[in-house]
């Protein structure tokens, strides 16, 4: 099983409230190096700490960001994005395929490109940020995105399998960052989401659900979709 002890880690999106905790936590746990990458990288006051330029979305940045980073043993896809009034219906292409390039085909980019480096170590790993959202559509774009970075997660964990590399996801309801800052509902702390991570990635756990609204939604899955659903239940034919 991957430890971070030792370990070389690139997390994307490291400089929102939680990709600072994966740095961070992942420094305090023994990583040896941790390439911190975003856009616009920020500075970091520790020499384990190397910022890095990195746009997902962005096929030139990903294969750069390859040739510099070629001793990872862990990924982290922690990077990703929302918009305002997301529904379907009213997002535009552009702002939809905004949200699906970052929270999808960023990740999924990534670990494609990382995953010949990461089979060079004995023990390697990918950690995907997902979110409860990847089980229930309460958001449109955003949701969407997530459910199908769920399934590429599913993908890669049998893909990448034989070559000695642990793919796993983590589910997550609301986040006390700013992205969730106006929902008016109990959140997480990213300290937590990141140690709980830490803690699944280094026990070899496959997933790791966070919240209890995690584990309510996912236990609804076997259920009839009109209980994850109220809208459904209360327009259904009686």
């Amino acid at each position: 099983m991957p430890q971070l002890s030792g370990a070389v880690v690139l997390v994307t999106g490291a400089n929102g409230g939680l990709g600072r905790e994966l740095v961070e936590q992942a420094l305090a746990r023994g990583a040896a190096k941790v390439y911190a990458t975003a856009r616009r990288p920020q500075e970091w006051n520790d020499p384990r700490v190397v910022p890095l330029t990195l746009d997902v979305t962005d096929a030139d940045s990903v294969r750069a960001a390859v040739a510099q980073a070629q001793d990872v043993t862990v990924l982290i896809n922690n990077a990703g994005t929302s918009v305002e009034s997301d529904t379907l219906l009213a997002l535009s292409d552009e702002e939809i395929r905004e949200v699906m390039e970052t929270n999808f085909f960023g990740p999924v980019a990534m670990t494609r490109a990382f995953a010949p480096v990461l089979a060079a170590s004995e023990t390697s790993a990918v950690l995907n940020i997902h979110s409860v959202l990847s089980w229930i559509a309460l958001t449109g774009a955003y949701s969407a995105s997530k459910a199908a970075l769920w399934s590429a997660t599913n993908s890669f964990r049998v893909e990448l399998a034989p070559q000695g590399t642990q793919v796993t996801g983590v589910h997550v309801g609301y986040m006390d960052t700013a992205m969730a800052r106006g929902v008016d509902a109990p959140k997480t702390s990213p300290g937590e989401v990141a140690r709980k991570s830490f803690d699944g990635l280094e026990q070899g756990d496959y997933e790791v659900i966070v919240d209890e609204i995690s584990a309510g939604v996912k236990l609804g899955l076997s259920g009839p979709i009109s209980a994850l659903y109220p809208v459904l239940a209360s327009n259904s034919p009686a």
